[in-house]
């Protein structure tokens, strides 16, 4: 679900490229605002609350922090906060490629949890 609103978000972005619109002219910037659509996506799990069913929430999330994180449900919220921010710094030109090393970063940073989760057989990551 993630990778195909990624790549319809981008292919959106490019269309109206073709169509005209200056902003997303290059495959280049038209991924950025994709990938920063997908991030506001994710990230919104991060705030969804538990009896929400059809889609990760924060419950799910905060099972995915392994045991040796301390305050599980608080580091769920701030990393959803840091996608949200790594969204906002995609679709700013001046911001984009420090935005994008700082999400490469968070992406190393947030992989031991989503190992944690599939080793545990938790079924809230897409990760094989």
């Amino acid at each position: 679900m993630i990778v195909i609103v990624l790549l319809v978000a981008t292919l959106a972005f490019r269309l109206l490229g073709a169509l005209g619109v200056a902003r997303f002219a290059t495959w280049r910037v038209s991924a950025a605002h994709g990938l920063a659509v997908m991030l506001v996506m994710t990230a919104g799990a991060h705030f969804v609350p538990a009896g929400v069913t059809f889609m990760p929430n924060q419950a799910d999330m905060v099972a995915m922090v392994p045991p040796f994180v301390p305050f599980p449900a608080l580091v769920v919220g701030l990393t959803g906060v840091l996608e949200l921010a790594g969204a906002a710094g995609l679709v700013l030109e001046r911001t984009r490629r420090a935005a994008g090393i700082c999400l490469a970063l968070l992406f190393v940073a947030l992989l031991p949890a989503n190992v944690y989760a599939a080793l545990a057989g938790q079924d809230v990551t897409p990760l094989w």
